[in-house]
C-alpha cells in the first residue's frame, strides 16, 4: 500500500541500505567506474540499467526524479537544468520541424516567448488559444500536423485555472497528448494525471525547491498515452542513433520519458546538477506542509484585499467571488497556491508605489518561496509582450503578483496595511 503524499516528500525516491547515509548524498561525479567493456557497453546500447555519464543520469539525480515521479503518479521523470528546458524538451519530444501544437496563452511570460519565436524560428508552429475557450474554439484549432496541446493548470500570474478534463478529451479526441504545466498547485494541491493529462512539467526554481536556492526543471511522464496511434514516428520507428532502438516496443508505457533522455537530454545538455538535484530534494521534504502555509496565508491576505478600498480588483481562484473559483474547487480542493495578482487603484504609477512601500515583502523577480515577495508583471517577466499579447496572458498595467510566503500572517497582513496608509 502506498503512503499518503506528504510522507511520500520525505521518503519516496531514496531508501538507505545497511549502513549507508540516511540523508540522500550528492554524488558529485560526471563519471562511473566499471569493470567491464560489456557491462559499459550494455548501459550505453539502453540494454541495461546503470550510470555512466551524469548529462544523461546521475544517483543523486535519478533519485530526486524517482521521488516527483511518485509524487506525480507518473512511471517516470527527467529532471532538467529549468522549468524552461523542460517546457522545451515536453514539446520537442512529440514535435519536429513541419509539425504544429495548440498552447493556452495565459502561460509564463518565459513558456509563450518560447513558444511564439524560439520553437517557430525552429519550424514548430503553435496556435495560441484562450484557457477559458470553449470546445468549438479548442477543436478550431487543431491541425492534420498537430502533435500535442500544452496548458498550466494554474496560470502565472494571471491565475486562470484551465479545465483539465475539456483539454484532455479534446486533445485526445485529435490522437495527441496533453502537456500541463502543474508548476503553482505542486503535485500537492493538484494531480493532473487524473484529469486526462498525458505529460506534467515543472519549474522546479518555485515551490518544489521553496526556498529560492537552484533553478531546474522536470519532466513526468503519465505512462498513459497511446503512442501508437501512428502520429508519433519518433517514438515507434527505429531510431538509428541507438542502434534502431524502437522506444514503444523497448520501453513500453516509459517510452516518451526514455527518448526524451536518452535522444534529447543526450544531444542538448539541459541536465540538472547533483548538487542542486540535492537542495531541491531538501526543499521537497517539506514541500506539503509549506503548500498549506502559503495557501492559508495568501487567503488571508486575498480577503484582506478585497475588503480594501485603495484595491480595484483581487484575482486569487481560493476567494468565492473568482470565476475560477468552481473549477479551482474542482481540481484543486484542498488549495491553489500561495500567488494572487491584484490592481491598486491609479494604474502603473500606483502599483510601484505600494510595491517600494512594503518592508517585509521584497520586489524580486521570483515567486513561489518561503518568502512574501511582489512584482509587476508588465514591465518585467511580461515586458517582450504588446498590449494585445499582455491582454490575451490577462495582466493588466496595474497588476501586481504577490507571491505570499509563509511568514506569520500578522506580519505579512501590517506589511501591506502599512504600505497602503503611505499610499
Amino acid at each position: 500500500m502506498g503512503h499518503h503524499i506528504d510522507t511520500d516528500c520525505i521518503h519516496a525516491g531514496y531508501e538507505p541500505k545497511n549502513g549507508e547515509s540516511r540523508v540522500l548524498p550528492i554524488v558529485q561525479s560526471t563519471t562511473f567506474k566499471y569493470d567491464s567493456a560489456e557491462t559499459l557497453g550494455a548501459i550505453f546500447d539502453l540494454k541495461e540499467d546503470g550510470f555512466f555519464y551524469t548529462r544523461i543520469s546521475n544517483p543523486t539525480v535519478d533519485a530526486v526524479e524517482k521521488k516527483i515521479a511518485v509524487l506525480e503518479g507518473g512511471v517516470g521523470a527527467l529532471m532538467t537544468s529549468a522549468g524552461q528546458a523542460a517546457s522545451l524538451i515536453s514539446v520537442l519530444n512529440v514535435c519536429h520541424a513541419g509539425d504544429h501544437f495548440v498552447a493556452c496563452s495565459a502561460i509564463y511570460g518565459g513558456t509563450f516567448n518560447l513558444f511564439n519565436k524560439t520553437m517557430r524560428e525552429m519550424g514548430i508552429e503553435c496556435t495560441f488559444v484562450s484557457a477559458e475557450c470553449t470546445e468549438e474554439e479548442l477543436n478550431a484549432a487543431f491541425r492534420e500536423n498537430t502533435r500535442c496541446v500544452f496548458a498550466e493548470t494554474l496560470s502565472n500570474p494571471s491565475l486562470v485555472v484551465t479545465d483539465l478534463e475539456l483539454f484532455a478529451k479534446v486533445a485526445h479526441a485529435h490522437g495527441v497528448p496533453l502537456i500541463v504545466d502543474n508548476t503553482f498547485p505542486t503535485p500537492v494541491n493538484c494531480h493532473p494525471f487524473q484529469f486526462g493529462a498525458d505529460i506534467v512539467v515543472h519549474s522546479t526554481t518555485k515551490y518544489m525547491d521553496g526556498h529560492a536556492l537552484q533553478v531546474g526543471g522536470v519532466i513526468v511522464d503519465s505512462g498513459n498515452f497511446n503512442w501508437e496511434n501512428g502520429k508519433f514516428p519518433m517514438l515507434t520507428e527505429p531510431d538509428e542513433s541507438y542502434h534502431g532502438t524502437v522506444y514503444t516496443k523497448d520501453f513500453g508505457k516509459s517510452a516518451y520519458i526514455v527518448k526524451a533522455r536518452v535522444h534529447l537530454m543526450r544531444d542538448l545538455g539541459a541536465q540538472s546538477a547533483p548538487m542542486n538535484a540535492f537542495l531541491l530534494n531538501v526543499g521537497l521534504e517539506t514541500l506539503a506542509l509549506r503548500m498549506e502555509r502559503h495557501c492559508s496565508n495568501a487567503l488571508a491576505v486575498a480577503k484582506f484585499l478585497e475588503s480594501s478600498n485603495q484595491i480595484e480588483w483581487v484575482n486569487y481562484p481560493g476567494l468565492e467571488s473568482s470565476k475560477y473559483h468552481a473549477l479551482a474547487m474542482k481540481y484543486m480542493p484542498h488549495g491553489t497556491c500561495g500567488v494572487i495578482s491584484f490592481g491598486v487603484k491609479g494604474g502603473r504609477e500606483a502599483a510601484a508605489k505600494f510595491m517600494e512601500n512594503l518592508k517585509l515583502a521584497s520586489i524580486v523577480i521570483h515567486v513561489a518561496d518561503l518568502r512574501t515577495c511582489v512584482l509587476h508583471p508588465a514591465s518585467t517577466t511580461h515586458r517582450q509582450l504588446n498590449d494585445e499579447q499582455l491582454k490575451a496572458a490577462g495582466i493588466s498595467p496595474s497588476m501586481i503578483r504577490m507571491s505570499v510566503g509563509i511568514e506569520n500572517i500578522e506580519d505579512i497582513l501590517d506589511d501591506i496595511r502599512g504600505s497602503l496608509e503611505k499610499m
